[in-house]
């Protein structure tokens, strides 16, 4: 079983910065590919950046310029640096990662338990 745990969510102002972090633990071969969606209210859950164990990296066009993901790979965390935070990146956060946990056998997909982020005006 892989565990996925958040930290660092919390309410900031319009314009400022919040940094989210997750790390991955628990039968682990590999992460492929390692990232952050988020839901906010009565809307659908939605990509905010991927990243492979690679470096290669997907955006939603939503925080393009503003939000930077990084990976180290040796000890299994994503970060999500997020800067010139907007009202509509109020949401939960989720860490999502596709975990390698056995040789020879598809990958599984796991998701942490989501951590807030709430920006104010």
């Amino acid at each position: 079983q892989v565990q996925l745990v958040e930290s660092g969510g919390g309410l900031v102002q319009a314009g400022g910065s919040l940094r989210l972090s997750c790390v991955a633990s628990g039968k682990i071969v590999s992460i492929p590919v390692m990232g952050w969606y988020r839901q906010a209210p009565g809307k659908q859950r939605e990509l905010v950046a991927i990243m492979t164990n690679g470096g290669t990296t997907n955006y939603a066009d939503s925080v393009k310029g503003r939000f930077t993901i990084s990976r180290d790979n040796a000890k299994n965390t994503v970060d999500l640096q997020m800067n010139s935070l907007k009202l509509e990146d109020t949401a939960v956060y989720y860490c999502n990662a596709l975990v390698r946990t056995n040789w020879g056998q598809p990958n599984n997909d796991y998701w942490g338990q989501g951590t807030q982020v709430t920006v104010s005006s």
